[in-house]
């Protein structure tokens, strides 16, 4: 059942949304990774994350890879239909027009430069293109499109501006590659911090409508379950998830309110909001079968090389080996790491209705 500070929470991102529907925003700026990335990553160059830009992913609404983690729509897809905008195109797809806005995400970036993640030992896997690459990326574009900063200002603050979710794939490095929970988590104020810089950055150039995004329930995920399986119960939840990750999660979580909070006293004029994806997230999992979910499924990855939670590391969905479920929209997890398109629509109708039932 959803907590009642899950669905207080939720019911706020949701009247942001229900009360700015009348603003009628004309662009969607976005920042992040691979939660949010609808093409950056495949022109940038995939590296060891190639299977991205073949089937089975985009499969279930594009027919085709668009460089998407997922079957199909991510959430900032059925955001933008949402406003009634078309699908907001990655930045690096040249043949593309930025009409409605622009997409930076680009899926394995980071909030912290790749130098400083480098200097601390951690490799840098598909992409250098982080929070301060993209942050360059958006002043580019802003340089195309304005020829004054009051021009600028101007069309920013009709817009819909996402900085984030970002910093998830800081603590992905650094947990995989042998971190532990504590030296993770003294990336925490680093990462915090450089969210709230590049939040500055966009307001000062006219952003009026932020929304800030938490990280998800890490202990709940195929790839986390698999990597730290545990022969101890007390390490689990009453979901089955990995408590010390979730609360890993949770930590980072509640400095990102805390941060934004001051954001909200520095800017008071412009409207922040925390999106919440892991209490969303949550939801999904505790009403799975009333959602449509396999019940059974929850913690199992569409499509996989098999296992408890059908994820291999060294076989990802698309390389040989791996096969995809018969239905993606029965499941939560697509890959072990990101979300079916089934799961995002509903994470996004729950964040924009409030409609959550215990």
């Amino acid at each position: 059942m959803a907590s009642s500070k899950s669905i207080a929470i939720i019911f706020a991102f949701a009247a942001l949304f229900i009360s700015s529907a009348s603003a009628a925003f004309d662009a969607i700026y976005c920042l992040g990774d691979s939660i949010a990335d609808t093409g950056n990553l495949i022109r940038e160059g995939l590296g060891p994350f190639g299977a991205i830009n073949r089937l089975p992913y985009g499969e279930t609404y594009f027919g085709r890879p668009t460089g998407r983690c997922s079957d199909g729509r991510l959430m900032i897809d059925f955001i933008a239909d949402r406003f009634g905008l078309p699908f907001i195109n990655a930045y690096l797809d040249k043949n593309a027009t930025f009409v409605n806005g622009v997409n930076f995400a680009v899926a394995g970036a980071t909030a912290l430069d790749a130098s400083y993640l480098e200097s601390i030992g951690l490799i840098m896997p598909f992409t250098r293109s982080s929070l301060s690459t993209q942050l360059g990326w958006f002043e580019d574009h802003l340089a195309s499109i304005c020829s004054s900063p009051e021009q600028c200002s101007a069309k920013l603050g009709s817009a819909l501006f996402f900085v984030g979710e970002i910093g998830g794939n800081d603590y992905n490095y650094a947990l995989f590659q042998g971190k532990t929970i504590t030296e993770a988590t003294s990336l925490v104020p680093r990462i915090v911090q450089t969210i709230k810089d590049a939040a500055i950055r966009v307001i000062q150039h006219g952003a009026r409508n932020l929304i800030v995004p938490g990280n998800f329930p890490i202990g709940c995920v195929p790839s986390y379950l698999t990597a730290f399986r545990s022969t101890n119960p007390s390490d689990y939840d009453g979901r089955s998830c990995l408590k010390s990750y979730n609360a890993f999660a949770e930590l980072h979580n509640n400095q990102l309110q805390v941060m934004l909070q001051s954001l909200r006293v520095q800017f008071a004029s412009v409207k922040i909001q925390y999106a919440d994806y892991y209490n969303a997230a949550l939801h999904l999992i505790d009403n799975a079968q009333n959602l449509g979910f396999d019940e059974k499924s929850r913690f199992q990855a569409c499509c996989g090389a098999g296992g408890e939670y059908n994820y291999d590391s060294t076989r990802m969905c698309g390389e040989t080996g791996t096969s995809t479920c018969p239905d993606p929209s029965k499941r939560l997890s697509w890959d072990g790491i990101h979300m079916t398109e089934k799961a995002y629509r509903d994470m996004v109708t729950s964040l924009f209705s409030g409609n959550l039932k215990g």
